[in-house]
């Protein structure tokens, strides 16, 4: 096994020849290091995870929390060189032709971030740029402490709009999926 190294631009190829036991992300190239999240965290991604697989059922679209890979293609790169890979704490994917090897390899619809103090940075400004390149559809920044979610969607002009903001005792209509309504009451719930 190999460990990253900081002056290399690294993609998919490497990422596999890393540790399994740690979790690594890659965006634009550089490697970041994640830590194990908090219990508060775990609790949230699950409340969030059980309400979405719940609306799933019978539809083609899936939900994946990590660790799950996600590789964001970009120019018809081979899946080995590959200078994108995330593990979002939750993904929706509406192609399962996408999906293979470690996780899904193209945009998908939907992308949840739980942030901490420790990722604030990488989920506010690297991923929220990464993510707005792809053209994700919808990324929401979920924050623990203050109880509340920002909700970027997709403009016309590929750009994350103004964010919409929800706080714990909100119900939140995803732009993706105008049918389903996520109850936040339930997802800060005991924490």
């Amino acid at each position: 096994m190999s460990l990253p190294k900081e002056d290399k631009n690294h993609t998919y190829a490497d990422y596999l020849t890393w540790p399994e036991n740690e979790r690594w992300e890659i965006i634009d190239g550089v490697s970041y290091m994640q830590s194990a999240p908090k219990w508060e965290h775990q609790s949230i991604s699950g409340e969030l995870y059980r309400q979405i697989s719940n609306y799933l059922i019978d539809k083609p679209c899936k939900v994946f929390a990590a660790p799950f890979d996600l590789c964001l293609v970009e120019d018809n790169e081979k899946d080995d060189d590959i200078t994108n890979i995330v593990q979002p704490d939750l993904v929706i994917v509406c192609d399962e032709t996408k999906l293979r090897k470690t996780g899904y390899f193209g945009v998908p619809t939907l992308i949840i971030e739980i942030s901490s103090p420790s990722t604030a940075r990488q989920d506010r400004v690297v991923k929220f740029n990464r993510y707005e390149r792809a053209c994700v559809k919808e990324y929401w920044i979920v924050e623990p402490d203050g109880k509340y979610i920002n909700v970027f969607t997709l403009q016309e002009d590929n750009r994350y709009g103004r964010p919409e903001a929800y706080t714990e005792e909100d119900k939140v209509q995803l732009s993706v999926f105008t049918d389903f309504i996520v109850d936040l009451k339930p997802v800060f719930d005991g924490i």
